[in-house]
């Protein structure tokens, strides 16, 4: 897990004890708690909300839990939608790092990413790794690629999940660490990213671990390095980048919950108990740990705290890769 996220973890809230505990009658209700996810069916985001939305229930006190995809604009779309919201505790949203990153790669956006939203918890974070074509790229490791792709400029391509997004990004931070030239080709989803990189239709990209996992054991990709600070115990063989000779290499993709803004803090806090409660019963834990996902719930004040941070470091990424868009 990287070094922001680590340091999140020693604001964990003091008051999230209550976590464990059963929440109070007033706090049950009939009515349902809405899921927004900006994103579409099938997405890391919306695996993990499904992995964990019967558990979400339950510490819930039985209020039923409905996940809607609002997928659109890189996130744009369901988080406009998540902004409007009334702020009683019956609308939320799971976003990740593509919430912090839309402000400074669009032109304009509808809402602002800060103050029209109330921060409830980051929840874990999901490794990423920069795998390679085999058929298409005889490079090994992370020494070897960077020979390469030196040795021929501008000859290789590398896909990403579409213009501005936290896989772009890590492809145009990966560029400039190893001071290289790459085509970038923007798809339109992780899927259709990954199908043309096993089909040997673009030679590299960054995917999200559990998206890649099967392909590089089958052998059909081949995995040069982890993007994060650490390996990760979901795939220990694999070194990071950092460690083989780009230090400051240091991204990865993480997930939180959010609700509208000016959600009362009694809310706040029934919404992150029950979402720790859920995410540390066994099967969520088995869940994400199949998926390879990290989860470290941190507090409201530290989800702040770190958005702000993450805004500030990928405006500064963006804007050297020349990331606009409208």
């Amino acid at each position: 897990m990287n070094s922001s996220i680590s340091r999140r973890a020693a604001f964990n809230w003091v008051a999230g004890t209550c976590a464990t505990a059963v929440l109070p009658a007033w706090a049950q209700s009939d009515r349902p708690l809405r899921v927004i996810l900006p994103v579409g069916a099938g997405s890391g985001v919306d695996t993990i909300a499904r992995a964990a939305q019967v558990q979400i229930t339950k510490a819930l006190g039985g209020q039923p839990v409905v996940i809607e995809n609002l997928p659109g604009a890189g996130g744009i779309t369901g988080a406009s939608s998540l902004a409007k919201a009334l702020p009683d505790g019956l609308t939320i949203g799971i976003v990740s790092n593509n919430h912090v990153i839309n402000p400074a790669v669009y032109k304009k956006i509808p809402y602002d990413t800060l103050a029209d939203f109330t921060p409830i918890s980051v929840m874990g974070s999901t490794p990423f790794v920069l795998v390679v074509n085999p058929a298409k790229v005889a490079a090994k490791n992370v020494k070897e690629l960077i020979a390469l792709l030196k040795a021929k400029p501008d000859g290789y391509n590398y896909a990403s999940s579409g213009n501005g997004t936290v896989i772009h990004l890590a492809g145009e931070m990966f560029v400039d660490e190893a001071q290289v030239v790459i085509r970038h080709i923007p798809y339109k989803s992780t899927g259709a990213m990954v199908t043309d990189l096993v089909g040997g239709q673009v030679e590299l990209g960054v995917v999200a671990l559990p998206a890649a996992q099967g392909h590089i054991k089958s052998g059909a990709l081949r995995a040069i390095g982890l993007c994060g600070k650490t390996r990760s115990p979901a795939a220990p063989d694999i070194p990071t980048i950092a460690e083989q000779g780009l230090p400051n290499y240091e991204i990865e993709g993480w997930f939180a919950v959010i609700g509208p803004a000016k959600l009362p803090t009694e809310q706040v806090k029934r919404i992150h108990a029950a979402f720790v409660t859920a995410f540390n019963t066994p099967e969520v834990k088995d869940a994400m740990a199949r998926q390879g996902n990290t989860i470290n719930p941190g507090s409201p004040e530290a989800a702040a705290l770190y958005f702000r941070s993450e805004m500030s470091r990928y405006a500064i990424l963006a804007k050297k890769a020349g990331i606009t868009l409208d």
